[in-house]
């Protein structure tokens, strides 16, 4: 649960000690009152992107200095994968020889060949989809996936064709050659499609920055051989390049002592590595976590000071831009609910105060509520007793106990809406030393 705090008033009172040890008693009076509720958060940037190695390469040009600015599709890095350009090569080849199945009539199994092809397209898309399920940037990874479905729909449609003239050949309405050029019709979907990823593979060795941002580079561990070889293997390529993308593997340098982390032109890289993380800063923001029993006192719009951890003392003003209406597991156990906050511009003495960075720990103080001048009382002076809400009143010299209607809670004083008056004296301290009655000054 998240603390409540408050902001004290300007205005001190002192209370005054009665002639009973440890009894001490203060007067009700008109004050702004805030209850503050302290919520854990972290600092955010307005959106990070995460590039990947599509194919195991080597880094051969790093466009962008590691700190600086990028502009959304420019040239961050290139890489070199002698394994993609030749399974591009080999695809090339494959594409411009498929279809050439001549077979003579009456030797083969058509229905066996046609097997055979649906098997290894089968295997081949299931590991494209796998291959491109490791790229980590969300938009090459739906344009491969994009160029994966639309290739297996393009030979389920010819492959149906071909099983359909192939029934017509059986019933002797069509003949062999129609046969053997619907089966050729299949092999080049296939080659195709083997084409057509081959290709985007080799193009997607050139990173472009998905949005405007910070660059940073970092040193990946290298990923195993390239699923995508799979689609290439089914038209008869892959033997030769699947050692060349072993020898690719496994030389990605490790951190070592003395040694800049950061990616270097010619160090290796693995299929589905994460070298390349763009960060956009352009809004820096907040994200908490707001406890159930406090969440329906914040909303959009809410302000907040921010203590952050790495700048003690120093405050940065912030308001609420949003409250999630489904929960989150609590890292404390229980229920929680997520929310955002927007810095204010930071103009007169805030534009001083040191920029915040994405990650960061902080605390943010929202002031949930606020009643000005209300009447109030020092929160010690309020107990729990049978009547509930509870306060000790001094009327006519005398004790007396009171229930009182409390409002907005700060942590040092609490608005009373009902049960006493401005003017009037409260015990604030030795309550529990206090019975009904009692003369009291």
């Amino acid at each position: 649960m998240a603390a409540v705090l408050a902001v004290t008033p300007a205005a001190a009172v002192a209370a005054c000690d009665s002639s009973e040890a440890g009894i001490g008693t203060d007067q009700v009076r008109r004050a702004t009152v805030v209850e503050v509720v302290d919520v854990p958060a972290s600092v955010t940037a307005r959106a990070v992107a995460t590039l990947t190695t599509p194919a195991d390469a080597t880094i051969s040009r790093i466009a962008v200095e590691p700190g600086r600015r990028v502009r959304r599709g420019a040239v961050v890095a290139v890489l070199d994968s002698p394994a993609a350009r030749k399974r591009l090569a080999d695809a090339r080849a494959a594409l411009a020889a498929a279809g050439r199945v001549g077979v003579p009539a009456g030797t083969v199994d058509l229905s066996g060949v046609q097997r055979g092809l649906d098997t290894a397209a089968a295997d081949a898309f299931a590991a494209a989809r796998t291959a491109a399920g490791k790229v980590a940037d969300a938009a090459l990874q739906d344009a491969l996936l994009a160029h994966v479905d639309a290739a297996q729909r393009h030979y389920e449609a010819v492959a149906r064709e071909s099983r359909r003239i192939q029934r017509q050949v059986q019933r002797g309405i069509a003949g062999i050659s129609q046969a053997v050029a619907a089966l050729g019709a299949a092999q080049r979907a296939q080659a195709q499609a083997a084409y057509d990823i081959a290709r985007s593979t080799v193009d997607a060795l050139t990173l472009r920055a998905p949005i405007t941002g910070v660059v940073q580079y970092a040193r990946p561990a290298t990923g195993g051989p390239d699923p995508l070889a799979g689609l290439l293997d089914a038209v008869g390529g892959g033997a030769t390049e699947a050692a060349i993308a072993g020898s690719a593997a496994g030389s990605s340098g490790s951190s070592v002592a003395g040694v800049d982390d950061v990616l270097a032109v010619g160090d290796r890289v693995g299929t589905g590595d994460a070298i390349v993380t763009i960060v956009d800063v352009s809004e820096i923001g907040l994200r908490g976590e707001v406890d159930e029993t406090d969440v329906l006192l914040v909303s959009p719009g809410v302000a907040a000071d921010v203590e952050l951890d790495a700048a003690p003392g120093l405050r940065y003003e912030a308001t609420v831009r949003s409250v999630d209406l489904l929960p989150t597991a609590s890292s404390r156990g229980g229920v929680s609910y997520r929310i955002r906050l927007a810095f204010a511009p930071r103009t007169g003495d805030a534009a001083t105060l040191p920029t915040p960075r994405p990650g960061m720990s902080a605390v943010a103080h929202l002031r949930v509520r606020t009643a000005e001048n209300a009447v109030s009382v020092p929160a010690a002076a309020v107990f729990t007793s049978d009547l509930g809400d509870t306060v000790w009143v001094v009327r006519d010299g005398r004790a007396q106990r009171q229930r009182v209607e409390i409002g907005v809670q700060g942590e040092d004083l609490v608005e009373v809406r009902a049960g006493v008056a401005p003017g009037e004296r409260v015990v604030v301290s030795g309550t529990d030393k206090v019975s009904a009655g009692q003369e009291l000054p």
